[in-house]
This record gives structure tokens, sequence and C-alpha cells, in this order.
């Protein structure tokens, strides 16, 4: 439910629990003031229109308390007359909640509070619900916990015995085993020697030809320098 009232002048919308500035008015905070110019109020798809005001009508609503609007700045200018005005002023402003709204004895507050309560009581009646089904649920949890058995824990498995090491079998005949081991480091011993002895030859043969190659080089050299005349530069007193 809603309502439309007039006061200092000017229209506002109000519902219960509204808060709204007003003109000043003589109430000081904390005190109840009452609007009998109701012009419109409204209940679902139920309106009642005031011509003017509507009849049976009330609005209640307490004193929050007092306040000063904004600053108006008011300039007044004439023109070649040297005549200019400057003035400021805030409005005294008196801040209201509505507590009730009331038509044909029937209270908006009222119903509002009815509501309230049907709320509070069908949110409690859903909280009982719910503890009741968690008290049915612990019930049933414990009820299947007895009846199943705990279920007994196996024996440790024993130990196999450790397998025992098979004796070594015998060799027959004659054993060949160590006189191939000695014979192998008298190969490697003898193999070494003669290896050096190659390698040793080979670069000494190296290093022969790269010398009498460097010397037949050389040689051929100052040959060629002796064959070649060497030729003398005329003088200019010789052509004379």
């Amino acid at each position: 439910m809603y309502a439309v009232i007039e006061t200092g002048g000017k229209q506002y919308r109000v519902e219960v629990g509204t808060e709204l500035e007003v003109e000043l008015l003589g109430a000081g905070p904390g005190e109840s003031v009452a609007f009998d110019r109701v012009l419109l109020i409204a209940d679902g798809d139920a309106a009642s229109i005031g011509r003017p005001v509507v009849a049976n009508a009330s609005v209640a609503a307490e004193v929050v308390r007092r306040e000063r609007g904004d600053k108006v700045i008011s300039f007044k200018y004439r023109p070649k007359a040297r005549r200019r005005v400057k003035k400021g002023h805030r409005q005294e402003l008196t801040v209201i909640r509505i507590s009730d709204i009331v038509l044909d004895g029937k209270s908006a507050a009222k119903e509002a509070e009815k509501a309230e309560e049907a709320r509070l009581t069908e949110r409690q009646r859903l909280e009982e619900a719910a503890r009741r089904q968690a008290a049915k649920d612990a019930e049933l949890a414990a009820k299947l916990a007895a009846e199943t058995p705990a279920t007994k824990a196996k024996p440790a498995t024993k130990a196999k015995p450790a397998t025992k090491a098979k004796p070594a079998t015998k060799a027959q005949g004659p054993d060949t085993t160590d006189a191939a081991d000695d014979a192998k480091p008298a190969a490697k011993a003898d193999a070494k020697p003669a290896a050096k002895a190659k390698a040793s030859g080979t670069m000494r043969a190296s290093r022969a030809s790269t010398t009498g190659a460097a010397k037949a080089t050389k040689a051929k050299s100052e040959t060629t320098r002796a064959d070649t005349p060497k030729t003398t530069r005329a003088r200019k007193s010789d052509e004379d």
C-alpha cells in the first residue's frame, strides 16, 4: 500500500518505512505528526483518488531530525542602474519516517507486521523440518554402522625362507682356463714391442724422405741461381 500526500506545497509518494525530507514542521525529533491531506491511496489493484483529498484517510509519520538544504544563490541585476544583489539561502528541512497509512480503519503497518510474522513462521517451519530430517539421517547412519560387522584384519603372511645357493659343479678333465689366461698376457706383451718398432720405423722413413726432398729442393734452387747470368746496369759514363 502506498499514498500520495501534500505538505509544504509539494507532493510526495510514500510507503510504510519511507524516509523523506519535507519543509520545516513544528514538531521536534522523536515526535509524531499526521498528514490529513492525502491525495491518493493505492492498495494492490484498488485505488482511492481524492477530490481533492481522500476521505477517512491519514498518514502518520515520526520526525527523525532537522536539517538544512543546499545553499541556493540568488543574484539580481539591473543594467544601466548599477544595481546588483547577491543572496544565499539554505532551506530548513525536517526528515520524517512514515509509520502508518490508514484508510477506512485498515492499517498498512498491521498488514506489514502480519506478513513479516508469516514469513518468519514459514522460515521457522522450514528450519524445523530441516532439523528433523538431519536427525533422521544421523540415526539411520548410526544404525547402519552398528549392523555392519567390522572386518577382521588378515594375519601377516610369513616370509618365505631364502633359497640355498647350489654348490658349484666340478669341471671334468684338465683345467685349461689357467693356461689360456697365462697365454693372453704373453701375447699382448709380444705384440706391443713389435707394434712400437714398426711405428718408429715408419716415422723414421717419413722423416728421411722429408729431409731428402728438402735437400733436393735446396740444391735445385742453388743450381738455378748459379746458371742465371748476372745483369749489369749500364751507366751513363760507359755509353759516352
